[in-house]
């Protein structure tokens, strides 16, 4: 690896910039002071335009991970219930030994490679492409966080983007529509506070009650799941005061089927079915009809059952509003973080001879047959711990002929593995990153020397290919790969070594999205949804809570540090939903596929109908809330529905 030149030296110290990244929407600028070798401090970048000199805490704390005892640092195989260390050498062999025996005897589809966004970064593509020529071999498809929404966006607008995040400073009403800045986008709180203070009226719609909603000056607590009928109560509202924009038939297929749709149902019943106040959405109507508005989409309301229909009918708000287009308007939901880069030379599920939908990895595996699946690669993701049915996802990986994990840690799926190669952090990769909450590129450096033996994933790549025949490209150093990937927008005057001065805005990106009204899609025009089902799904009267498990401000995903996963993980309702129990009491949480130990957190601020959890917890602790999620699909986009799960409390050693 090459190191980053220092960009301040004295006596005892360097520091060093590189780039977060993680599964998180800021990619931020890094700045890590060294003394002879070890990090010190990390800070964030002052110079990147979003991260403006600050971390979460999450990243503020990531030093304890990048130390961490626990930390593989040489790779492990198993032997009986343990792992024992061997050579990058023997590793490696066995490996390639396993895939040719395994592709001669059933061919390549008996092969899965599993990545996900554990690390964000652009070089990752170069492990799917070792086993698409090596293959191509079994691949998932969907993506589980966001694959609704994206959907969604790409059915209406023909694109799943978003206005520049700066934009919003040009906002007179800003609705967070499910979306919890201070936890999932912390970068995104200076703009709004910036947009409070130049007059924007912020409006919070969340069924959980978080900081955000200190933050708004209007705060909805809608039924979980109630997001359809709210918006399309408000869209009635904006057709019968003639709140709507009258060049918006012009640009927008299907404008009177949407209406229709809208007046399908009467307001009352809408506000029943959301559970909020007729008065309340008339208020919510007008304020985003007093624009331009713009919405900020959160990344929970996809993850239900009719989840691509929820954003469809979102959309819709900003389109017949007319809200698309204009300074301070737009419906954001997601940045196109690979929208810069070249990533070409992969074809993916288009060559795959077979691919499994990620919320039925699990029992996808397990049943798969003609050729079954008998080697599986995990990149980047710990599926055990974050997929529905995580039990049923643990046998699929033990039960394998050959299971290899590419991980820093013993998790919950590395523990499943016959063999664990150990991998780079943040600290110590060398890549490039695109951020999915905003257009800044940025490059990866090494900031610090890896421990024992570990590799980045590009140097396992480099180092297998040639032991199961490949060569030629996949033999390329880091910036080689760089330069590849960067060839799209070199005409732009973007390099290798533009990026290397510091963060570049993605030069394909426009700062407003649909300026001239005119969308990527087969017409020109935007598509707006004809038919949802704006009746929210309710929990049975045996199990009377929906279950959320969401991210949190103290780990990313499942990146935890093994002392925080020590006893019960805490599970929060209202005091009416737990009768009996008392705040720190210990319960069982019980849905249709699983129970978990838990301890009570009492919270009159949340919805009587609720059970809240952290995401992430792990398996091997009895913390995985994954466990209680039966594995569904969302309604397109392939997305695992996990917030419509019931549950019901009960006393710990209570009969089933």
């Amino acid at each position: 690896m090459q190191a980053r030149l220092p960009i301040l030296v004295d006596n005892e110290a360097m520091k060093l910039k590189t780039t977060c990244n993680r599964d998180c929407p800021d990619a931020c600028g890094l700045v890590a002071t060294v003394e002879e070798g070890r990090i010190v401090k990390l800070e964030g970048d002052p110079d990147h335009p979003v991260t403006r000199g600050f971390l979460c805490y999450r990243t503020n704390r990531f030093l304890e991970r990048q130390y961490d005892p626990e930390r593989i640092t040489e790779p492990l195989a198993r032997r009986d219930d343990d792992f024992e260390p061997i050579s990058w050498d023997e590793a490696l062999d066995r490996i390639a030994e396993g895939m040719l025996r395994i592709k001669r005897e059933s061919g390549s589809a008996a092969i899965l490679h599993y990545r996900s966004a554990g690390a964000m970064g652009m070089l990752k593509h170069v492990t799917d492409l070792l086993f698409e020529r090596f293959g191509p071999v079994t691949l998932k498809v969907g993506d589980i966080c966001s694959g609704a929404g994206e959907f969604a966006q790409e059915t209406d607008f023909g694109i799943s983007d978003s206005n520049d995040i700066f934009d919003l400073l040009n906002a007179r009403t800003i609705v967070m529509w499910g979306k919890n800045p201070h936890v999932s986008f912390l970068h995104l709180l200076p703009v709004l506070k910036e947009a409070k203070a130049k007059g924007a009226r912020l409006v919070q719609i969340d069924p959980v009650h978080h900081r955000g909603a200190d933050l708004a000056d209007t705060y909805l607590q809608p039924r979980p799941g109630g997001d359809i009928a709210l918006a399309l109560g408000v869209a009635r509202v904006l057709f019968e005061r003639g709140l709507t924009d009258p060049e918006a038939p012009s640009y927008c297929d299907h404008f009177e089927e949407f209406r229709e749709l809208a007046f399908s149902n009467d307001l009352d019943t809408l506000a029943s079915w959301a559970d909020v106040r007729r008065e309340e959405i008339e208020e919510l109507a007008a304020l985003y009809a007093d624009g331009p508005s713009g919405i900020v989409v959160g990344w929970g309301m996809q993850r239900r059952a009719h989840g691509a229909a929820t954003i469809r009918v979102i959309d819709a708000l900003g389109a017949i509003s007319g809200n698309l287009g204009v300074h301070g308007g737009g419906v954001s939901f997601y940045i196109r973080r690979r929208g810069a880069f070249d990533l070409s030379f992969v074809r993916g599920k288009e060559v795959a001879p077979r691919t499994i939908p990620e919320p039925f990895l699990g029992s996808g595996i397990l049943e798969a047959s003609d050729p079954e699946i008998r080697m599986v690669w995990v990149t980047s993701a710990n599926p055990v711990a974050m997929l529905p049915e995580s039990r049923t996802v643990e046998r699929a990986l033990r039960s394998r002929e050959l299971t290899v994990v590419a991980d820093s840690f013993l998790t919950d799926t590395a523990r499943c593995a016959d063999l664990i190669l150990p991998t780079t952090t943040m600290l110590e990769d060398d890549d490039l990153v695109g951020a999915y909450g905003h257009h800044w590129l940025a490059d990866m450096r090494p900031v610090a020397p890896a421990p024992g033996s570990v590799k980045t994933d590009l140097e396992i790549v480099r180092a297998l290919a040639p032991r199961v025949g490949l060569d030629a490209e996949l033999t390329d150093d880091v910036d080689t790969w760089k330069r590849r990937i960067l060839s799209g927008v070199e005409k732009h005057g973007v390099t290798l070594e533009t990026f290397r001065e510091g963060a570049v805005r993605n030069p394909l990106a426009p700062e407003i999205l649909f300026a001239d009204r005119r969308f990527p899609t087969p017409t020109g025009r935007a598509r707006l949804i004809r038919d949802a089902d704006p009746r929210p799904v309710l929990p049975p009267d045996d199990r009377p809570l929906l279950l959320a498990a969401l991210s949190t401000k103290d780990a990313q995903a499942s990146q935890w540090p093994s002392r925080a996963q020590q006893g019960p993980a805490t599970a929060t309702v209202h005091p009416d939903a737990a009768p009996g129990f008392r705040d720190g009491d210990l319960a069982r949480v019980e849905s249709e596929v699983g129970s978990l130990t838990v301890k009570l957190k009492l919270d009159p601020r949340q919805r009587r109908d609720m059970l809240l959890m952290d995401k992430g917890g792990w398996l091997q602790a009895g913390r995985c809330a994954n466990v209680l999620i039966r594995a569904r699909e969302t309604d397109a986009g392939g997305c695992a529905v996990y917030y419509d799960t019931p549950v019901r409390l009960l006393k710990p050693g209570t009969a089933h």
